[in-house]
């Protein structure tokens, strides 16, 4: 059976006291696009993908998801965690030396769930659209999914996979870009405007759609299933994801501060006080 609508809710709550709690424990960490995209990452991987027991590498007959942003790491590995790829107990571990949880994630540790070394932004599509090609070459008609922060479009590498995904009609892949207008320096606009990112995919030919309330767990379950339907015509998907930064803790909404800084104790209760607690904490 899979979560209700409130289920998701619950869990994307405990999902945000995780990701306040690992960063603060180790004053390191990027909560601000975790916590924007908590609701998409918790109702994907509990709701949308058709996913195994267990863990391997290869994916076989399974959807498969690549994150390329790999900063907003506390919230993947809490849905991963939370989704049984490992103990929930070893978030604990974040950022400390010797563990499977490193500020980005890399491959080498060996933790479940994690198919590729993320953080140098701008690879998470290469890499995913292999894996889609190689699906089609398997005959495995499960589909791939990527997550990317519109910030990191502003990297070259991604243009070229965008051009290829298209022009290879590589139709089993699903990117979503988080659109919540900030990065480390600023807004997105403020940095390097780069106009209508819709245009620019329609215009590479790819298949786009919006989720214009991207922290709506029932906007994100009808767009996932809408860009389910989508595949198998020739064109890759893409979603517009729009989000806000640092959603569910009022003062970090609406600003890029908390883009990659760790709150401090009085700003850790506050921040869960309004967060209380759904599950159990670890």
């Amino acid at each position: 059976m899979k979560p209700n609508t409130q289920q998701l809710s619950d869990l994307t709550i405990q999902v945000r006291r995780d990701i306040l709690r690992m960063v603060h424990a180790v004053n390191s960490g990027h909560p601000g696009g975790s916590l924007g995209c908590t609701e998409f990452l918790v109702t994907l991987y509990q709701n949308i993908m058709d996913r195994k027991e267990g863990f391997d590498m290869n994916g076989i007959g399974e959807d498969l998801f690549f994150l390329s942003n790999g900063h907003i790491s506390p919230v993947f590995y809490s849905v991963l965690a939370r989704s049984g790829y490992f103990p929930v107990s070893e978030l604990a571990t974040f950022r400390l030396l010797n563990s499977r949880l490193q500020g980005h994630p890399t491959t080498h540790e060996g933790l479940p769930g994690v198919r590729i070394a993320s953080g140098s932004l701008g690879q998470g599509l290469s890499v995913a659209l292999g894996a889609a090609q190689a699906k089609k070459l398997n005959n495995d008609k499960h589909i791939v999914y990527t997550l990317h922060g519109d910030g990191e479009l502003q990297e070259g590498q991604n243009w070229e996979a965008i051009m290829y995904a298209s022009a290879k009609k590589v139709d089993n892949i699903i990117a979503t870009i988080d659109l919540n207008g900030k990065q480390i320096d600023g807004t997105t606009d403020e940095v390097l405007p780069m106009g209508s990112i819709r245009a620019k995919f329609e215009a590479f030919d790819w298949d786009v759609l919006e989720i214009k309330e991207g922290n709506s767990i029932d906007a994100i379950l009808a767009g996932l299933n809408d860009a389910k339907s989508r595949t198998g015509k020739g064109k890759p998907v893409c979603i517009l994801l729009h989000t806000e930064m640092g959603n569910g803790v009022d003062f970090m909404m609406h600003t890029h501060a908390w883009h990659g800084k760790a709150p401090n104790n009085d700003q850790l209760a506050n921040a869960l006080a309004q967060n209380i607690s759904t599950l159990a904490d670890y």
